[in-house]
């Protein structure tokens, strides 16, 4: 079957930006190189082992998403992203661009949102659609030809589809993803979900009840201290299950023609990678 690559390029960068914390790749005007590096293999390594036929590159973009409008506090916890980071982001775009693969972003939707959209429109145009992205919030997407493609440490990649997912989580459906993490909350995200409500409590009453709304809806039946935790926190709880929810109605349309792979901009390329001294990438 043919395959659509969607891959969430945040998720990517600060992942590589991690990995070689210890040790950064520095070019002779100091900057750090890592990430672009780090990315750059990523995305020639996609398309030697996995020969995709369409490939996306999914960008959150400037000013935030819907999210933070409804919700002031959503990911206001976070620290200023690294100087290093934001240096990397323009050349990354730029090399993606110039692979020719489209740079994919749409003013106030993340790119979470961007690719559950594109996941579905290319199931329905007869693909299987791999979602590149460490992110356990993709998982509510995965269905049938829709699959987590996640790296590892230490190398390589995991698929998970719906098996693998309902495994993980011990939950019976993928959509169940977004009950637990309205139960859960995420740290990283700045949501609260129901405070002492951890994955395994949050999975037990998924079993118990189905989802959250049914929850909330019967929470006489909830046993103990842990009916009053549930309902002190109804509110963030559905709060918690709408910023948790990967929109697929973003207004953006699966562009076969920019997305299938075409032959690189060589010029673009090894100006970009000399700029960087990435002498073996140049000369490749």
């Amino acid at each position: 079957m043919k395959k659509l690559f969607l891959v969430d390029a945040y998720a990517l960068i600060f992942k590589y930006y991690y990995a070689f914390m210890g040790r950064p790749m520095r070019n002779r005007a100091g900057m750090n190189t890592s990430v672009v590096f780090g990315f750059t293999k990523f995305l020639r390594d996609i398309q030697k082992r996995e020969h995709p036929d369409l490939l996306g590159v999914a960008f959150d973009p400037k000013g935030g998403s819907f999210r933070r409008e409804i919700f002031p506090e959503y990911k206001a916890n976070r620290a200023e992203t690294p100087e290093d980071i934001l240096l990397s982001v323009p050349y990354v775009k730029r090399i993606v661009e110039a692979m020719c693969i489209p740079v994919l972003e749409v003013p106030g939707y993340e790119a979470d949102d961007v690719i559950g959209t594109l996941a579905y429109k290319g199931v329905e145009a007869g693909y299987d659609v791999f979602m590149v992205t460490p992110d356990k919030d993709y998982g509510q997407l995965v269905r049938d030809n829709v699959f987590i493609f996640r790296p590892r440490h230490g190398g390589g990649y995991e698929k998970m589809g719906p098996k693998e997912v309902c495994a993980k989580y011990a939950i019976d459906s993928p959509q169940r993803v977004i009950d637990l993490l309205a139960l859960m909350g995420d740290s990283a995200d700045n949501f609260p979900g129901c405070p002492g409500v951890g994955e395994k409590t949050a999975a037990k009453l998924i079993a118990q009840f189905g989802d959250v709304d049914n929850m909330l809806d019967n929470t006489a039946d909830i046993k103990g201290k842990l009916r009053e935790k549930v309902e002190s926190a109804v509110d963030d709880i559905r709060m918690s299950k709408f910023l948790a929810t990967i929109r697929t109605d973003v207004p953006i349309d699966l562009d076969l023609d920019s997305m299938r792979l075409g032959e690189p901009d060589e010029q673009k390329l090894r100006e970009i990678f000399n700029e960087l001294e990435f002498k073996t990438l140049s000369d490749k």
